[in-house]
């Protein structure tokens, strides 16, 4: 049996606040500076900005760096920019610290690497929390396109309980179909966008990483392993991240296409 889909969700008059962030730091192993690559006449990160812009659940969107450059560009197209620490480990950690100060009771993360992403997939995993009220955060799932391998450990895969819960995240093909021709489970890949409640942040700044997490190299799974529960949302991801330069060569193109 297939997880239910989301029902369609309409927000109430008292609605809480929803803020997006974008954590944004300037090095990258494999494409150095990538988040002002500009070949398309705006710098990736603008992009990207550009497309959370588009979800209308959204109120505000604020770019977390650490970096002068990152945020003088971000000002100079007129992002919001606050500066945090540079000794954060991960873009969570950032998120953490930038919403100090910041008014919202729902803040999503937007991967800063992510020009292409869906705008209704954020409005998915916005709904999905906002319908699980035992879910401290939230996430999305996606069927995978014909050309994507799901053997592939680069692409990470997400196992969702009839509850449209998370069960478990891996980078190995899961679930295995011991009987291939009575399959009832297609994989399907984990869409790196997440939403969380404030609340949760506020947890999660606190919690040691976990055996999985390091294991799998995962970070969502510290909160299954601590026992957050992580609503799933479903729509189908037709866009990814930029890793490689020769992605964004590729991104590139289709822009001026």
């Amino acid at each position: 049996m297939s997880p239910r889909p989301i029902q369609n969700y309409s927000a109430p008059s008292t609605a809480a606040r929803i803020v997006a962030i974008i954590p944004a730091r300037l090095n990258s192993s494999r494409f150095p500076g990538k988040l002002l690559a500009n070949e398309t006449g705006k710098p990736l990160l603008q992009h990207v900005w550009e497309r959370a812009a588009l979800c209308e659940r959204i109120q505000e969107i604020i770019i977390a760096t650490d970096n002068d450059l990152i945020r003088a560009t971000a000002l100079a197209f007129g992002a919001r920019c606050v500066l945090t620490r540079s000794d954060h480990p991960n873009g969570t950690s950032r998120i953490c610290e930038a919403v100090a100060d910041i008014d919202a009771e729902i803040i999503v993360n937007v991967q800063g690497d992510e020009p292409e992403i869906e705008p209704e997939l954020i409005s998915a995993a916005i709904n999905a929390l906002e319908a699980d009220a035992g879910a401290s955060l939230s996430t999305v799932a996606s069927p995978f396109l014909p050309h994507e391998d799901p053997a592939n450990p680069n692409i990470v895969k997400c196992v969702v309980g009839l509850n449209n819960r998370a069960l478990y995240f891996s980078r190995a093909l899961i679930p295995c179909a011991r009987d291939l021709g009575h399959s009832r489970c297609e994989p399907r890949k984990h869409v790196g966008l997440y939403v969380y409640r404030r609340e949760f942040l506020k947890a999660f700044a606190t919690l040691a990483p976990t055996p999985l997490e390091e294991t799998e190299q995962l970070e969502q799974l510290r909160a299954l392993e601590h026992g957050f529960a992580i609503a799933v949302a479903h729509g189908v991801a037709r866009s990814h991240g930029i890793d490689t330069p020769e992605q964004y060569a590729a991104f590139v193109r289709r822009c001026k296409a």
